[in-house]
């Protein structure tokens, strides 16, 4: 049923591309990779300072590289940054790769790819949504090797009431999701539109009436919802640790999440810490990040916070492809990048 559902949206996102709303990305190499991803370089500014973006896991990671006009790949290498991207790929069958596999291991893999690429070995990370996630276990684990974390509506606080997204799934996730060797991208909608219908539908309906007014947002809003079609499967073991672990037991912000030999939390991000929130995000509210930061060693952290916008589909994504956001919170982001090379 999952491939069949795969196939009709994969038809969808065609029709998309014939009217010319599919991706327009950057050009770039594969400077490393491994089992589970893919180290993208887009080049930049020779002895600028190094950033990796760790993809979410969950859809392409075209979503920084949408277009010529919004592309926060683009931006970046405008903007001096030498720029690499984790691309994840699709999970091998009978593979048990969980959490520590792909924050532990494929970031730590991708962080020494880029090391011997750029010739230098301590980069900024910047993530959004779960792949902000990942980098903050990530680097909770080797703070001493990176020269400073950017976390994108970024949710890392699971506690009760820490957002409505994050009640409804605990509730209502089935145990049976965790029992899949591979979870195909069509069931991870599902289980995401039943527990936030609001948000991942009339939201984005609302969204689109809002737009027709103005041409530039509806075809960013079109945009987004071709990459939305996207699906990517995740391995079994990864989503029933990120539901158990995480969303269930909040253990990284508690401090008690061990990723192999490690235990970590707030408490080791011992490195300069950006985060960037969007009120009107019901996926990584305020709430599911400032905890956090707040348990966090005292002078490390510096949060962000900006409104929502209409012709970004979804208000998780506004700060990867919003209008207001590349002109208004990315001038900040960058300088803040610069001011602590």
């Amino acid at each position: 049923m999952f491939a069949l559902i795969d196939t009709l949206r994969q038809m969808q996102g065609h029709a998309f591309e014939r009217f010319g709303l599919g991706p327009i990305e950057s050009s770039y190499r594969i400077a490393a990779a491994g089992g589970r991803w893919r180290l993208r370089a887009y080049g930049g500014a020779m002895g600028g300072p190094p950033l990796l973006i760790v993809a979410a896991p969950i859809k392409r990671p075209y979503i920084w590289d949408l277009a010529v006009s919004m592309s926060v790949v683009r931006h970046c290498l405008q903007h001096r940054l030498r720029v690499y991207l984790l691309e994840w790929l699709p999970p091998a069958r009978g593979g048990k790769a969980g959490l520590a596999d792909y924050s532990e291991g494929s970031i730590g893999e991708a962080v020494a790819g880029l090391a011997q690429d750029a010739g230098i070995a301590k980069p900024f990370i910047m993530g959004h949504s779960l792949g902000g996630t990942l980098a903050a276990i990530f680097v909770a684990g080797h703070a001493p090797s990176v020269r400073g974390l950017v976390l994108l509506s970024t949710p890392l606080c699971f506690e009760p009431g820490s957002s409505r997204f994050r009640d409804a799934l605990v509730a209502m996730a089935p145990p049976g999701v965790a029992m899949m060797d591979i979870v195909p991208g069509s069931l991870l909608t599902q289980l995401s539109m039943m527990a936030s219908l609001e948000t991942f539908l009339s939201s984005r309906l609302i969204d689109a009436a809002l737009s027709v007014s103005d041409p530039r947002a509806l075809a960013l809003h079109a945009r987004v919802e071709r990459w939305a079609l996207d699906e990517f499967a995740l391995s079994g073991r990864l989503v029933r640790e990120i539901l158990e672990w995480l969303y269930r037991e909040n253990r990284f912000c508690a401090g008690t999440l061990q990723v192999r030999e490690k235990v970590v939390g707030p408490a080791c991000l011992r490195l300069p810490v950006l985060a960037v929130v969007n009120a009107d995000d019901a996926i990584a509210p305020p709430q599911s990040i400032v905890p956090c930061l707040n348990a966090m060693p005292t002078g490390y952290a510096h949060l962000i916070k900006f409104p929502g916008e209409i012709g970004v589909a979804l208000q998780h994504l506004a700060i990867l492809v919003g209008r207001e956001a590349l002109a208004v919170v990315w001038p900040k982001i960058i300088s803040w990048l610069h001011n602590q090379a």
